[in-house]
């Protein structure tokens, strides 16, 4: 079959897509999961006496390594719309008797929806994964540079100085509460959904909550309060998450990026021959696992778009917006795995320039503390003439490419209040990381 897309793609598919991942969410799996479904629900029905003993054991029997016909399976899906009726047709036929009892009371979305979820359990253990992983990283950059001291920007200029440390922190603890939210998200999501075709379970008179409950031990679910055919919030969240997981990502993935550039050069992505070069330029060390982190973001984007759209469905069983969910969980859970192995790479071995750091927080000759100066000297003129000083005192700098200290150290309003030795102090950037280092601290705590 002819691939297409971005994440199908034998040429890019490596930088997008996480290979566990993809093994997760194939079509092949999908079926697998089906199958895990309808075996399961067999058993159930006949723990609770729905359908006889030995026909769940000859589903499962028949189940258990079983060959479909995938030409078969891939016309018949398209001429019904859905796979779960060619599925039960050759599953049942091999099963004898026993197939006369498969997919007992239950209908296709039930069984698409449990194997959906299943699928998104085994897809948040493997970002889980991927996301500890990139978190060790930051870890380990916010320790190490708790205390290495750079220049803090807003709007892409110079402001007050900060740490590296504090800034792998602040990247940290994002990443910190998405781990919390797969948490909170897996009580909501993995939940199984048997409830028959108009959601009442009507087809197994007074044991449809029974097998629904046995159903979901079967397969180690949570039971759903009622039928989510149509609610389809807990799925649309698992979607918004990877989109809000690529988020933080390609905030980081931004951030370096900006500081990766020849006139900036703070840090730079781990060295591997070839990786970044140019077809034509030699020396370019480009950021790739930066760019595609940020293109990330923008695909899952889209597909939490999609997911939203899939949430109105129409009545008991709707006419089309739950296809929408078939591309949207998927190919969100293989983006925000590639972002995550592409952040995980990048973080785990980004090369830090302490010195670069350190020039470029000096490069503006001490004018990015004029605020610890104004601070140092409000408590003797008041807060707005301290302000109105050091701003005079800035713009004489400014023009005539003084260090701020120097032009300080020859106005009176200033040194008479504060003297040579705390005017150094206050013009050294090192001196003016406020909160930075106890911030990290109980970050990493």
């Amino acid at each position: 079959m002819v691939q297409l897309t971005l994440v199908d793609s034998p040429l890019y598919s490596a930088g997008f897509v996480a290979a566990d991942m993809r093994e997760v969410f194939s079509y092949q799996a999908f079926i697998h999961r089906c199958v895990e479904t309808e075996v399961a629900l067999a058993k159930a029905q006949a723990t609770e006496g729905v359908i006889p003993q030995d026909a769940a054991v000859q589903i499962a029997a028949t189940a258990d390594g079983f060959n479909f016909d995938f030409d078969r399976l891939h016309r018949e899906t398209e001429l019904v719309g859905y796979p779960i009726l060619p599925i039960v047709e050759q599953l049942a036929a091999a099963a004898g008797e026993g197939g006369k009892h498969l997919h007992w009371g239950a209908t296709t979305q039930d069984i698409m929806d449990t194997a959906t979820v299943l699928q998104i359990r085994e897809g948040l253990d493997i970002i889980d994964k991927r996301l500890n992983e990139t978190v060790s990283a930051l870890r380990r950059l916010a320790k190490d540079h708790r205390d290495t001291p750079m220049a803090g920007r807003t709007h892409l200029q110079q402001a007050l100085p900060v740490t590296f440390g504090y800034k792998a922190a602040v990247w940290l603890s994002g990443l910190e509460r998405h781990r919390e939210r797969i948490a909170e998200i897996r009580p909501r999501v993995l939940v199984v959904e048997f409830s028959g075709a108009s959601g009442t379970l009507a087809s197994l008179g007074g044991k449809g909550l029974a097998v629904q409950a046995r159903l979901a031990e079967e397969l180690g679910l949570g039971v759903p309060l009622i039928t989510w055919h149509v609610a389809r919030d807990s799925i649309v969240e698992t979607v918004q998450l990877m989109a809000l997981i690529c988020g933080s990502l390609a905030k980081i993935a931004f951030d370096v990026s900006v500081m990766m550039m020849n006139e900036v050069g703070e840090v730079s992505e781990p060295f591997a021959p070839h990786r970044g070069a140019s077809s034509t330029m030699p020396q370019k060390r480009n950021p790739i696992s930066c760019e595609h982190i940020i293109a990330a973001l923008k695909m899952a984007r889209e597909r939490a778009g999609l997911a939203l759209d899939a949430m109105v469905a129409d009545f008991e069983r709707a006419t089309g917006p739950w296809h929408l969910e078939w591309a949207a969980v998927p190919e969100s859970f293989a983006i925000a795995s590639g972002a995550l192995q592409q952040a995980a790479f990048m973080l785990s071995g980004l090369e830090v320039h302490a010195d670069r750091m350190m020039s470029n927080l000096n490069m503006l000759h001490g004018l990015i503390v004029a605020e610890a100066v104004m601070m140092g000297l409000a408590p003797f003129t008041g807060r707005q003439a301290a302000h109105d000083v050091v701003y005079v005192a800035c713009r004489k700098a400014i023009e005539t490419g003084q260090h701020l200290h120097d032009v300080l150290k020859d106005t009176p309003e200033v040194i008479d209040h504060l003297g040579e030795d705390r005017l150094k102090q206050l013009t050294d950037p090192r001196n003016y990381l406020g909160s930075a280092g106890a911030m990290v601290d109980r970050v990493l705590g």
